[in-house]
């Protein structure tokens, strides 16, 4: 079940047939890049302010300046914009990221992140989710589980080919445990700690696994 009824009882437009048996035509003008970019946002937004539950079509066309209407015409209903809106936000594909240089340009990108308290906060609304929009924490293990998936691979191969690691270092356990370590972060540091701390902190984390600097 994925809760898309909460907060949101109306229901889209739905194509239907003209009376003729022809399919009918799409109503409306055609689609504006800048209302696609402010919808997304808005629905970003609000998953940060609010949480899944919290937020409604309504609220999202409201904030993004267009109708109800012109929200349907993008999509069915609630959890498919959250999801467009995560893949939008979290996108993959970004041709100029080649990766980083060592474990340690890595780490350092990861508290950077990790200490902006908007990033923080939307990382706790989509685990807090998973039970009622496990769709949301789908989207956002598939967009971050492409090629910067890899990316962290080849780091911890590296490190541990250049005696960083010990040699038998079972890399797949050591990529879950850092991502097992940030979700630990979230839950249990203050969200005013700067990138320093949390490198340290994560520096810590690898420090128990084995890791020698």
């Amino acid at each position: 079940m994925t809760g898309e009824a909460t907060n949101d009882t109306t229901t889209g437009p739905r194509t239907g047939r003209g009376a003729a048996g022809r399919p009918a035509r799409p109503a409306g003008r055609p689609r504006s890049r800048e209302a696609d970019t402010a919808i997304l946002a808005a629905a970003l937004d609000l998953l940060i302010e609010h949480g899944a539950a919290q937020t409604s079509i309504e609220q999202v066309a409201r904030r993004a300046g267009v109708t109800r209407a012109t929200v349907y015409r993008r999509y069915a209903g609630k959890t498919e914009l959250l999801v467009q809106a995560l893949e939008w936000a979290n996108h993959d594909h970004d041709p100029g990221f080649t990766g980083w240089r060592d474990l340690d340009h890595m780490l350092g990108e990861w508290a950077e992140h990790l200490s902006e308290p908007r990033n923080r906060v939307l990382l706790r609304r989509l685990y807090g989710s998973v039970d009622d929009y496990p769709e949301l924490v789908a989207t956002y293990r598939q967009v971050n589980g492409g090629r910067r998936a890899g990316f962290v691979r080849e780091i911890l191969a590296r490190t541990r080919d250049e005696g960083g690691l010990p040699p038998d270092t079972d890399l797949d356990v050591v990529q879950e445990l850092l991502a097992a370590a940030v979700l630990g972060h979230l839950g249990g540091h203050p969200d005013d700690e700067d990138a320093g701390q949390i490198k340290a902190y994560l520096f810590a984390i690898m420090k128990q696994l084995g890791h020698r600097s």
